[in-house]
């Protein structure tokens, strides 16, 4: 009966959704929660001229507001009400963790469980609005400033109130983000944060095809380049689903316990260790950093005297962090290599898991517990760890290649694809896992049915 229930379960036909009817509706929910999401994402902010604001965003291109702008599905260019998308959260996610594995006090909220974990998240809550006032203050500063240096004014009516209506209108739409990424958790299918994000990503493919597209009728995009790109975008989902799925299983043993018929049993389990424990936070983090002074040296425009030692040093340094040059991308890939060891320790405590066993009676059989299990762990941790950094690096190393080779703007990067594939397959593993529910919730009616008919 469970391998049938199995099979149903992985086949996801119409005929198996239309039998389960709350996966419909939380299917039906989350898409109508994602068209929410894009519907917001046209609305502009109050006080904003949306056709001066995309002259002065093209103008800006290739720096860390592309990345923002990805991840926000082109609310960013728009300059819509929730222009800062869900990335003020992440931020905030990211802090409160690293503060709660440096931090004694927080620490110690992480071990208390279920309230623990809530009085966090509130903590990450308010680190997201105070994250947020601060990126729309100085968001709407460089509205106007930068509008007035470059002849156009994208503020209609710039001063104190454009800034705090502003600050406001974006605080809202980020936490309205929030709560909406919370429906769809709990009412809908999968993760609802990261599926805003990746519906964001996926909204600009259309644009990325009809660009590509024109310059192929065009004749500046060759027959080639088109299939290379492709095929390059086929090999690295199949990559990246492979490596996400990899894990280091790891035999826990217990010791024997009496049964109910008397006899002594061993409990055995596996701890899995996945092979990239980081995710997608050190590609995030790394081209974060190498992206700042581009953006820098773009919202100052002709503040900056190029003539001046500060101005040339700027310029010589904008030069080669540009994408493509080869200085990027070996920076960019030292530091995904940096922080996928560095989120890594952070996030898994050999320590306290090493502990953990110990107190439960679990051990690895041939390890000692406490110090030396702990050491085991660290060890194989570090080992599968330097694959995890590779992988990450090649993921997002390449396309950069390829587009500094080619010259055609890629809209999935290796971050973009990354957030995507993983999203997908976590959305899907979450509807099979709702199909085999409902499949041994039938036979589980049946098997009462057939015992009252005897």
């Amino acid at each position: 009966m469970a391998s049938r229930a199995d099979n149903i379960a992985s086949n996801l036909s119409l005929a198996n959704f239309s039998k389960a009817t709350e996966l419909k509706n939380r299917i039906w929910f989350t898409i109508g929660a994602l068209i929410v999401f894009r519907f917001l994402s046209f609305v502009p902010l109050p006080g904003v001229n949306p056709l001066i604001l995309g002259d002065l965003y093209d103008q800006t291109r290739g720096g860390i507001l592309d990345l923002f702008n990805t991840f926000s599905g082109g609310s960013l260019e728009r300059m819509s009400l929730i222009a800062l998308g869900v990335m003020p959260y992440i931020t905030a996610s990211i802090v409160i963790q690293l503060a709660a594995a440096l931090h004694p006090s927080l620490a110690a909220l992480k071990k208390e469980g279920t309230v623990g974990r809530q009085k966090l998240n509130q903590y990450t809550r308010y680190g997201t609005v105070f994250l947020c006032a601060i990126q729309g203050w100085f968001l709407a500063s460089g509205l106007e400033s930068f509008g007035a240096q470059s002849g156009m004014q994208a503020v209609v009516d710039p001063g104190m109130m454009f800034r705090v209506g502003a600050v406001i209108s974006l605080v809202g739409g980020t936490m309205f983000l929030l709560w909406l990424g919370e429906q769809i958790t709990s009412r809908g299918i999968g993760n609802g944060v990261s599926l805003i994000i990746m519906a964001g990503i996926v909204a600009q493919f259309p644009t990325f095809v009809s660009n590509m597209g024109s310059g192929y009728s065009e004749g500046s995009i060759a027959t080639g380049i088109i299939v290379g790109f492709i095929l390059m975008v086929v090999v690295l989902i199949l990559g990246i689903c492979f490596f996400e799925r990899a894990q280091r299983r790891l035999l826990i043993q217990y010791p024997k316990r009496a049964t109910q018929r008397g006899m002594m049993q061993a409990d055995r389990s596996h701890l899995p260790l996945k092979l990239n424990t980081a995710g997608v936070i050190p590609p995030i983090f790394a081209s974060s950093l190498l992206l700042l002074p581009l953006t820098i040296t773009q919202f100052a425009g002709n503040s900056v005297d190029t003539e001046s030692s500060f101005g040339g040093v700027l310029q010589t340094v904008l030069q080669y962090l540009q994408h493509g040059q080869p200085l990027y991308m070996l920076l960019y890939g030292i530091g995904i290599i940096f922080f996928c060891f560095f989120y890594t320790a952070i996030v898994f405590n050999p320590e306290e898991t090493a502990d953990n066993l110990k107190k439960n009676g679990g051990f690895i059989p041939g390890i000692r517990p406490g110090k030396r299990t702990e050491d085991y762990l660290d060890y194989v941790l570090t080992r599968i760890t330097v694959i995890g950094a590779i992988y990450l690096t090649v993921v997002c190393v390449v396309p950069e290649y390829m587009i500094a080779q080619t010259g055609v703007p890629l809209f999935l990067g290796g971050t973009s694809l990354l957030i995507v594939v993983n999203v997908t397959v976590d959305t899907i593993s979450q509807i099979q896992s709702h199909l085999l529910a409902h499949q041994y919730g039938d036979l589980i009616k049946k098997a009462k049915l057939k015992g009252r008919l005897r």
